[in-house]
């Protein structure tokens, strides 16, 4: 664990432990190939995901670290063993919604159904409770904040589903860059993932693409500023189909998309070792919970 000062305004800390996230999708679910692959065909492809987060698992349990899992509800209902056993090896299973539709694609009655249907599987496969949620492609912005008002309705304790910046395929960039209440009269608690800042910049520093991509040094120095300048847990994230560099190649995809897609996949295993080990991590319930705690001693 890392040293740090006491953040102003915030109860004094001695260490700092982050929140560490897997988004459970198989490889064409992902919003870079929305366009090129239709969810109608999903069926008829190659599942690659149980591999994927088994080799996930291995990873944390070596590493002695605890996680949740925001899971798509399409998956979970054709992995039921495998949540749970994520549940049984102690980590959380969290709410990723059914098909990675994103949220502000979708009517406020149909994101309703859409939450209400990925948790019915989630919580039958896994035997537990499920309080969390993500949204896919961090889908909840500007555009929508009345998906904070049905996740409360349907009693979700916490959401991490905003991503403070901009950004082409997302992006909030007025929202606050670290745990807060989106709703007067709720206890819900947002958690953005992880920016740092570079001057009076802010720059996405949480996992996924940008972990993979970047060099290990940057994810290191971004981590570390928010713990250590900050006083606040990163939120950090990433993929099952990170880890999988023999997947199938999406030809038909557009030239950025399959760059952010494909670099550095066969890279991306040794760097995630290296990440768990050397920071502090656990389940994001966890954290939201430290989080709501430090809000209420605030106010």
């Amino acid at each position: 664990m890392n040293a740090i000062a006491p953040h102003q305004g915030r109860p004094a800390l001695t260490s700092v432990v982050n929140a560490l996230s897997v988004d459970v999708e198989d490889w064409f679910q992902v919003g870079a190939f929305e366009k090129v692959i239709e969810r109608d065909t999903w069926p008829s492809l190659e599942d690659r995901v149980e591999r994927n987060v088994e080799a996930i698992l291995a990873m944390f349990d070596a590493a002695q670290v605890k996680a949740t899992f925001f899971t798509l509800g399409w998956v979970a209902e054709r992995h039921k063993r495998l949540i749970r056993r994520i549940v049984e090896e102690g980590h959380e299973i969290a709410s990723h919604g059914w098909d990675h539709a994103r949220v502000f694609t979708l009517t406020r009655e149909q994101f309703a159904q859409d939450l209400a249907r990925a948790r019915g599987v989630l919580e039958d496969a896994g035997g537990t409770a499920v309080n969390g949620y993500r949204a896919p492609s961090f889908s909840i912005d500007k555009r929508n904040p009345w998906a904070f008002e049905v996740l409360a309705e349907q009693g979700y304790t916490y959401s991490s589903s905003v991503a403070p910046v901009a950004h082409d395929h997302y992006g909030w960039p007025e929202a606050p860059r670290f745990a807060f209440r989106p709703l007067a009269d709720a206890d819900l608690i947002e958690l953005p993932v992880t920016t740092a800042m570079l001057g009076d910049r802010r720059i996405a520093a949480g996992g996924g693409g940008f972990f993979r991509v970047l060099p290990y040094g940057f994810s290191r120095w971004a981590i570390r500023q928010v713990n250590g300048r900050e006083g606040r847990p990163a939120i950090f994230y990433f993929h099952p189909w990170e880890v999988d560099p023999d997947q199938p190649r999406v030809a038909d995809a557009p030239l950025r998309s399959r760059f952010r897609h494909y670099t550095n996949l066969g890279r991306m295993a040794g760097k995630l070792t290296r990440v768990v080990s050397e920071f502090a991590w656990d389940r994001v319930d966890t954290v939201v919970a430290r989080e709501a705690a430090a809000l209420d001693a605030a106010t």
